[in-house]
């Protein structure tokens, strides 16, 4: 998720779930290319398993983009044909992407010369009017041609034109039978379904008909819910506290060689720890009082 998932968010996640992929924020070919790369792309080690999502549209500059990323060490690469914000529209890529199966389908095949690592694709079951389940699996049916065999699908449409970001997270219906059917219909592909996934429940239901589940803001908004995940999935025996995850991730914090104000920020991911807990709203109250005296790193 974008200005959400970044390494330190990750890292505080991994203190809860050590068993879960963690995806990285969507970064641009050309920031890799031109940018800051240690910036965009080092992380802790303690984040494996660990996947970067990538945006972009040109086949060369993304297979570029996965040569240096590659030397970073991530477990997998990851194209997004799903996000329908206006920066990402303008610049070719995101949902925008759908309307064209063809040229995914070669930038995903660019990208796999790049590295031995697996190549996925995050997208959308639709964007704008092109929504039928026929234009759907059109769509599928010219991607696989890459090679790519694992489709994180959320199941909304993107409008790209009258809905913010954030609206396109919510209006559009979720039509989880679509994203169903296309494992009917494509057993030989890995399909995973994302969107609007909220509980243990909801994972274990979605998990009848597909091959695996991405959870978003929901695992953000209520981060704890994936120790209740790992235990009953992963047969974990990973016991924690929030008191005891709260504590590992201030000590994190404290070894950063951040100036304080900007360690301090980094509080932010802890906002829901205590998700609807006794005291919630209180312990809200402290990341912004008392528990930020404990941030003392400096640069």
């Amino acid at each position: 998720m974008m200005d959400v998932t970044d390494r330190h968010c990750r890292y505080f996640l991994r203190l809860i779930s050590p068993n879960a992929l963690l995806y990285s924020e969507m970064i641009t070919a050309d920031a890799i290319i031109h940018g800051d790369r240690d910036y965009l792309l080092s992380f802790n080690k303690e984040e494996h398993p660990l996947a970067l999502q990538l945006g972009g549209s040109d086949p060369k500059k993304l297979a570029q983009a996965i040569h240096i990323a590659d030397q970073y060490g991530y477990d997998e690469f990851n194209l997004n044909v799903g996000c329908p914000s206006d920066r990402v529209q303008s610049g070719a890529f995101g949902a925008c992407l759908m309307k064209q199966p063809e040229l995914v389908r070669d930038c995903l095949q660019a990208m796999q010369t790049a590295t031995k690592k697996p190549i996925t694709i995050k997208t959308r079951i639709g964007v704008d009017d092109q929504d039928s389940y026929e234009e759907l699996t059109h769509f599928v049916d010219t991607v696989k041609q890459s090679g790519v065999n694992t489709f994180i699908v959320h199941a909304r449409k993107a409008w790209l034109k009258g809905l913010s970001p954030k609206e396109n997270r919510n209006k559009p219906p979720l039509q989880y039978q679509r994203v169903y059917q296309l494992k009917k219909n494509f057993p030989g592909l890995e399909i995973i379904i994302n969107g609007g996934v909220q509980t243990l429940s909801d994972i274990q239901s979605h998990l009848q008909s597909v091959d695996g589940v991405m959870i978003g803001r929901a695992a953000y908004n209520n981060p704890f819910e994936l120790c209740t995940v790992e235990k009953t999935l992963f047969n974990s025996q990973h016991d924690l506290t929030r008191d005891h995850v709260a504590q590992q991730y201030i000590h994190y914090l404290n070894q950063l060689t951040l100036p304080a104000n900007r360690a301090r920020s980094l509080l932010r991911h802890m906002h829901g720890l205590y998700f609807a807990q006794p005291g919630a709203r209180m312990w809200r109250r402290q990341l912004s009082g008392e528990l930020r005296n404990k941030v003392y790193s400096q640069s």
